[in-house]
């Protein structure tokens, strides 16, 4: 998981060329627990990092996925409106929220690697 990089709101991205796929971590789809509705940007929606990108319901608690980055949206996981227990099941993988194309990638530099961010929710804990 090296191509990984993490937000101190618990978002990931996976970088691809000009384009970042990116979801809720692990640790952030454990604290929610059983995730009920997703609500996902709409394709073409331009977004600047911190922004509201989504909105995830579970049984505990609503919560806004924030931007990781700067971008337009180009795709989004809509297999979430019908299954959003997939975050549940695979955050990292087939859970994944929206892929942006992204237009600053300084602000990749301001992300931790995986190494950082387990340190990270390890002091959390």
């Amino acid at each position: 998981m090296s191509d990984l990089k993490f937000t101190k709101d618990h978002e990931w991205v996976r970088i691809e060329g000009d384009t970042a796929t990116f979801g809720i971590t692990v640790y952030a789809q454990e604290q929610l627990g059983d995730v009920v509705f997703v609500e996902l940007p709409g394709v073409g929606a331009e977004l600047s990092q911190g922004d509201d990108a989504a909105v995830v319901e579970s049984v505990k608690a609503a919560s806004e996925v924030y931007a990781p980055l700067s971008g337009e949206v180009v795709a989004v996981n809509d297999a979430l409106e019908d299954a959003p227990a997939t975050v549940n099941e695979d955050a990292m993988g087939d859970g994944w929220f929206a892929k942006l194309k992204f237009s600053d990638s300084g602000e990749l530099e301001e992300m931790m690697d995986e190494a950082a961010y387990t340190k990270f929710i390890a002091e959390l804990d």
